[in-house]
């Protein structure tokens, strides 16, 4: 059986440079929107997502991802056009929690969930470092040039289709499945490519839960080490995905476990990711997210170690 590893890496960010692969680094997850799947609007008020932020800080996370517009299928257009939720409201929701946690920490890391090209301009012109692109440079055109000029950290994540169409696609066989994520991936790498954007400061994320049926998932977290051929870190967002309740659902009478009954299961998936290759995991709840990553890691060093 080939041995757990995981090559050290380095993803160049205008102020720093993070190296990944020595241990797991942990993405906090901060939702500024009425209507998160995760948290209900909980952190809308932008003090509220202040404290969040700092909080999740304190519990151990590397960096935080801020969002302003839900990835929710049905709360998303898949269009930069047809958004549910304009630049304008997005960027009034998402700039004041970036200015009061830098204010607070100077040396927090912001990465920014958009698709839109004007609000990471306006986010990285207020210190985030890093975009978070659910559609891999697909959905603004604008947007591989604007992470260029700014040297920020991107993260290009594969999204099958727009979000009106998810419910209509048709299961794939796992090789087939397993194609389309690559070829997405590359062509989203060709884009950034195009644009000047460094190879160095690209991470991949094959998108759970952004246009794969329940099963294909847990296809994607089995092979996931594949995409390392694409040549760039990954990045694994697992954290209450709906597959995980759909898992669930013999507990629950036949229905999808809720939000706050997925938290072991989301554990139980980031750990496969990080032994399935990912450096950063995106999670919603950071101390036991930590402390998971540690044990995964240490099993990753255990393994290496074995077959010097």
């Amino acid at each position: 059986m080939a041995s757990l590893t995981r090559t050290i890496e380095h993803w160049k960010l205008p102020s720093r440079t993070l190296e990944l692969g020595r241990r797991t680094l942990v993405m906090g997850v901060v939702n500024i929107t009425p209507d998160s799947f995760s948290d209900g609007g909980s952190f809308l008020d932008p003090d509220a997502a202040i404290r969040r932020g700092l909080e999740l800080v304190e519990e151990g996370a590397d960096l935080l991802d801020l969002g302003a517009e839900s990835t929710r299928p049905r709360a998303m257009a898949g269009t930069l056009h047809d958004a549910k939720v304009s630049a304008e409201e997005e960027q009034a929701r998402l700039l004041p929690v970036i200015e009061g946690i830098l204010k607070a920490r100077a040396d927090t890391v912001i990465s920014v969930d958009t698709y839109k090209a004007a609000t990471a301009k306006a986010a990285i012109g207020l210190g985030a470092e890093i975009v978070n692109d659910v559609s891999g440079f697909t959905w603004d055109a604008e947007m591989a040039m604007v992470c260029s000029d700014a040297r920020c950290g991107v993260v290009l994540m594969h999204t099958r289709g727009r979000p009106d169409e998810w419910r209509g696609q048709q299961k794939l066989a796992q090789d087939v499945l397993m194609d389309s994520v690559r070829n997405g991936l590359r062509k989203s790498l060709g884009r950034a490519a195009d644009a000047g954007v460094s190879a160095e400061s690209i991470l991949l994320d094959p998108g759970y839960g952004f246009g794969k049926k329940f099963d294909e998932n847990y296809v994607l977290l089995a092979r996931q080490q594949e995409f390392l051929a694409l040549g760039r870190p990954l990045l694994a967002g697992v954290s209450r995905k709906s597959f995980l309740g759909h898992t669930l659902s013999h507990l629950f009478g036949g229905k999808d476990a809720p939000i706050s009954a997925r938290e072991t299961a989301s554990l139980a998936a980031m750990v496969t990711a990080i032994l399935r290759g990912a450096s950063i995991v995106r999670v919603h709840d950071v101390r036991p997210a930590v402390e998971a990553a540690r044990i995964a890691d240490a099993v990753l060093a255990a393994s290496s170690s074995s077959t010097l």
